[in-house]
């Protein structure tokens, strides 16, 4: 039987589903949630994102602090990619 994982996690089966598979708590809640909207689609290759290296550092910055990216203001452009690419 699924654990109800409360209001924050919108598809609880895939979300126990993916922790299982070693998924940390963040990156599961993020796929459980887009899988559960049907505005997203997040088995769908090719967003319509440039690849990181095209943008700016301002960019790389505003997007890890969108998803919460510890170290962030000490990093270059470099290490925010890879942060970003491991997030």
């Amino acid at each position: 039987m699924t654990k109800d994982h409360g209001s924050s996690i919108k598809d609880d089966e895939t979300y126990e589903a993916l922790r299982e598979d070693g998924a940390s708590k963040q990156k599961a809640a993020r796929i459980a949630n887009a899988q559960a909207n049907d505005d997203q689609s997040p088995s769908a290759k090719g967003g319509s994102q440039p690849p990181y290296e095209e943008w700016t550092k301002d960019e790389l910055y505003d997007r890890a602090q969108e998803l919460e990216i510890e170290g962030r203001s000490d990093m270059d452009k470099a290490a925010l990619i890879e942060a970003l690419r491991d997030s």
